[in-house]
């Protein structure tokens, strides 16, 4: 039986949540109005490809907090200021 790693099933989760994140913030800009919060299934995530840009966004971001750097959304904030 194989040894169940600490690092991936933790992405995976923060992966999904990102994706489901994405997924709802491009449902409210395309419906307006309409939009009622509707979560996608696992397999609409990774057709859409939300759950590709959420790996991607989610090691970011962890890389950037193991070497100390500031989140994305902190350098956006620093950015807006100016």
């Amino acid at each position: 039986m194989r040894k169940k790693g600490k690092f991936w099933p933790h992405v995976r989760i923060l992966m999904e949540l990102k994706a489901q994140e994405l997924y709802q913030e491009e449902c409210c800009k395309t419906m307006g109005e309409d939009f009622s919060g509707v979560t996608a299934t696992k397999a609409e995530l990774k057709e859409g490809g939300y759950m590709h840009m959420a790996k991607l966004l989610v090691l970011d971001e962890l890389w950037r907090q193991k070497k100390g750097l500031p989140t994305t959304e902190e350098e956006a904030a620093r950015h807006d200021h100016f």
